[in-house]
This record gives C-alpha cells, sequence and structure tokens, in this order.
C-alpha cells in the first residue's frame, strides 16, 4: 500500500473552524442539481478502496456532481455543556462536490437504507473508512452507500492532479468555497439522495438515510448532530465511528445515534465523552481494539466475504506486524483486534433501531480508573468491561489500542504482542481446548447482539482451521 493510500485511511484530531448551524428551525433543505460523472479512468478516484470489483460481491460503482448553494455558519454563543449550539448564519456561496455511489446491482436485494459516509480527509485527499470496514456486512443487507466530498481539502485533492490528465479534467468544475460550508453541503446531499433517486441510486427507492463519520469525520458529524440536523432533518440516523473528544451529544437530537469507539478513543478522551445511554443514544466501547488496525490496513481491501479475513486476522494475531506498508515502520506489531466484526453489528442493530424501533443493545463500559485515567487489565494485559470478542476472552495476544510510536499514523494503530508458545500451551492444552472457549466467547457476543450471525460463523470458522493448541 502506498503512503499517500495508507494516510487516506487513517483519521486525525482536526479541530473545527467553524461551528454550523441553521437558518431558524424547521426550515427546508435545498435541493442541489444532479448529474453523473464522465471522464477520467471511468471510475471514481478514492484511495485505499477495496481491491476487487464490485461486481464479484453484485455491486456496482458510480459517481456523480451535487451543485447549488450552501450556506455558513458561525457561533453566536458558546457550545452548551448538553450539546446544544447557538449559531447563525453568515453568508452564501455556490459549490460543485461529488458523490461517489456503492449499491446492488439486483434492486431485489436493496434493503431500502442508505449509508451515507462523511468522507475522511485527514490523509490529504478523500477516504470512506466505514466502508472499507464495514463493506462485507452493507453488502450482506443489501445496503447502498455514498461516499461524500463534504470538506474542502477532499475536493481540492481531487483538482490538483496534473491539469493534462484525465481525471483532472473529470474533477476540473468542481468547487468548494470552505469547510464552514460542509454541513450544509452535507445536509443538501442527503436530501438528494431523497429527490433524486433516479441519477444517484439508478432508480433504488431509498426508505431511511443514516448519517456516519470515522474520526475527524466523526468530529464534525458530532457538530452536525448538535446544531444542524435539529433544524434540517435529513438523516434518520447516526453512526458516530471513533470520536476522539468534543462536546457532548445532545439529548433532544430525536434520531437514534450509535457512538463507536475503541481503545484508543478512550484512551485519547480520557473518558469525557461518555454519556448514559438513552432511548435515543447508544455507546459502544470495544475491548482489544485501535483506531484503525491489521484488518483495515491489510485484509479489507479483499475481503468479500467468503470467510478467509477471519482466517487471516487470527493468524496476524500470532504473527503481527509492525511494518502495515512498506514506508510505515510502527514501534511495536499493531493491533490485531476484532473491531470491524463489532462494526458490522453496529451498522444491523441502528438499522433495525431507524427502520423497527428495535433498541441496540446497551453495552459495558471499558473498566477505568479516574485519576489517574488508566485502563484495568487483566492477568494477559487485556483492558477489562466494555464489547468482549473472542479475541480478549479466548485470547491468543494481548491486544491494546495504545501503541509504541514510530512512523507518522502508527499512534493510531496500538499494539499486539502475542504469547508465547509456552503461555498458549498453558491456556490451551489442544486444539479443542483453544476451539471450544473461541466458539463459547463468540456465542455469547453473537446472543448479546454485538456479533452478527455471519461474521460469528467466519470466527468460529477460522478457529477451527487454525492451529492453535496443535
Amino acid at each position: 500500500m502506498r503512503k499517500s493510500v495508507l494516510l487516506a485511511v487513517i483519521a486525525c484530531m482536526c479541530p473545527l473552524a467553524l461551528i454550523p448551524g441553521g437558518a431558524s428551525a424547521g426550515a427546508s433543505v435545498a435541493s442541489p442539481s444532479v448529474t453523473n460523472a464522465t471522464g477520467g479512468r471511468g471510475v471514481p478516484v478514492l484511495p485505499g478502496f477495496t481491491a476487487f470489483r464490485p461486481a464479484v460481491v453484485g455491486y456496482e460503482q458510480s459517481e456523480v456532481f451535487l451543485s447549488g448553494t450552501a450556506s455558513a455558519y458561525a457561533m453566536t454563543a458558546p457550545a452548551k455543556n448538553d450539546g446544544k449550539y447557538s449559531a447563525v448564519a453568515t453568508s452564501t456561496a455556490p459549490y460543485t462536490t461529488r458523490a461517489v455511489v456503492m449499491r446492488p446491482i439486483n434492486p431485489h436485494r436493496f434493503n431500502g437504507t442508505v449509508i451515507v459516509e462523511w468522507l475522511n480527509v485527514s490523509g490529504g485527499s478523500d477516504a470512506g473508512p466505514d466502508w472499507m470496514l464495514g463493506h462485507t456486512e452493507l453488502v450482506r443487507e443489501g445496503f447502498a452507500w455514498v461516499g461524500i466530498s463534504a470538506q474542502a481539502l477532499g475536493v481540492n485533492a481531487l483538482k490538483s492532479s496534473d491539469p493534462t490528465t484525465a481525471d483532472a479534467v473529470r474533477y476540473a468544475n468542481l468547487a468548494h468555497p470552505g469547510d464552514s460550508y460542509s454541513y450544509d453541503i452535507f445536509s443538501q446531499a442527503g436530501r438528494a439522495i431523497r429527490d433524486n433517486a433516479h441519477t444517484i441510486l439508478g432508480g433504488l427507492k431509498p426508505k431511511h438515510i443514516i448519517a456516519i463519520g470515522e474520526s475527524q469525520s466523526a468530529g464534525f458529524l458530532v457538530t452536525y448532530i448538535d446544531a444542524v440536523h435539529p433544524l434540517a432533518h435529513v438523516y434518520d440516523g447516526f453512526l458516530v465511528h471513533s470520536r476522539f473528544s468534543g462536546a457532548p451529544i445532545r439529548y433532544d437530537v430525536g434520531s437514534p445515534v450509535l457512538v463507536f469507539e475503541t481503545e484508543t478513543d478512550v484512551s485519547f478522551s480520557r473518558g469525557t465523552d461518555r454519556q448514559p445511554d438513552t432511548r435515543m443514544y447508544r455507546l459502544w466501547e470495544v475491548a482489544g481494539t485501535a483506531h484503525y488496525d491489521t484488518y483495515g490496513l491489510t485484509i479489507q481491501s479483499k475481503d468479500t466475504g467468503n470467510g478467509k479475513a477471519g482466517v487471516a486476522v487470527l493468524a496476524s494475531m500470532q504473527k503481527p506486524t509492525n511494518k502495515p506498508a512498506a514506508n510505515f515502520t510502527c514501534g511495536a506489531p499493531i493491533n490485531t483486534g476484532l473491531a470491524h466484526y463489532v462494526l458490522d453489528a453496529a451498522f444491523y442493530s441502528l438499522n433495525r433501531w431507524v427502520a423497527n424501533g428495535v433498541l441496540p443493545p446497551t453495552a459495558p463500559r471499558l473498566r477505568t480508573t479516574a485519576s489517574p485515567f488508566a485502563f484495568v487489565t487483566d492477568a494477559n494485559g487485556n483492558v477489562l468491561g466494555g464489547i468482549r470478542t473472542p479475541a480478549v476472552v479466548a485470547p491468543v495476544a494481548t491486544l491494546s489500542g495504545r501503541s509504541t510510536g514510530g512512523s507518522s499514523f502508527c499512534f493510531l494503530f496500538g499494539s499486539t504482542v502475542p504469547f508465547t508458545p509456552s503461555k498458549l500451551k498453558a491456556l490451551y492444552p489442544n486444539h479443542g481446548k483453544f476451539v471450544s472457549a473461541w466458539v463459547q466467547a463468540t456465542n455469547k457476543e453473537h446472543a448479546a447482539g454485538f456479533l452478527v450471525n455471519a461474521d460469528a460463523k467466519e470466527l468460529v470458522s477460522a478457529a477451527a482451521k487454525s492451529n492453535i493448541g496443535k
């Protein structure tokens, strides 16, 4: 994986310069014009995406351009500790941005829900980390996915290539007035999906639209939820993935919000962004996980949902790498945990919540001490509490969201310390003992609602195929 691609799938802590809001409660969101993207290589530019052709899993990819006039908003009063913002419109400006679309080829496979991802620009260009991490579940369930170039950096990166190239010609007319306009652009994108489904979704008819964002995009999304959503009412639910810190999510948001946190995220926020669960809010914290990990960096691009990824992930726990790319060397082998499997369950649970009113399960918080802030670990060095996948209940390694440094973004990759052969032998005298422990842990989390059925089967199969205890 090239460095530019690797950086594009990783998120960082990026502050917001301007905070958005709405002009007035109940104000309608403008519907932009939509045109099909043409020219270039014929496929969207989106680094780090899946390596296989979408048709392999029954999907097709397309790209459209959205054009309209967006509003910028500025704070008129400081944010309150209840997440309620006060803001006012300051200006308007024209824009043209793009949306990347993944949808089922067979319309009968479409489940009626569109996942709209605020594309992450921490690596200097657009990336869709939530599609990359969760695409197997989205494909299995028949979701449509739309990635929005909501921020100026992503749009400008598309335009900055050699002007003689085909892709530069494709994106020549894009124009972004600045990130203070990004919130209204994101609202208008959601509106466009409903109003122009024929063009954007190839005729699929959306029943529900869910907004998602990971890391830096999660920070923008929290601001969107607090300040814009109560006024725009475009999205039916929200998945906030790996926010580090920031304002609380308002209790009166009125739409389901599921917050998904890894050990890395909780560590950086020191638990300050924790909130009690309500009928419109759920917080899931997952033990043994990092902000980004081995699956996201080295496995996901080839994962077609055929079960081989589970074997690869379990093998990586025994032989982890500290070099996830040719030009990246971390201070220790990076995290090999099972975060993406729980993320699949988050997609599934949030959709049932939005579509049918079925509340997701409540999850215990990771065990921490207050002063000083620290994680409480078990005898194997794995953090206690939280959602507990088989990787920490029937472990073959110590998995952490914390790292020991190294190149660039390694601080987000956590670490893996494999158990010694003698420790593995003591824990699992034979292969059957390991498989039994792993299966029992998998079934428990599946029954609790933190693993979907297909992933539970994949993990059980991976344990059976492993050499642990042999």
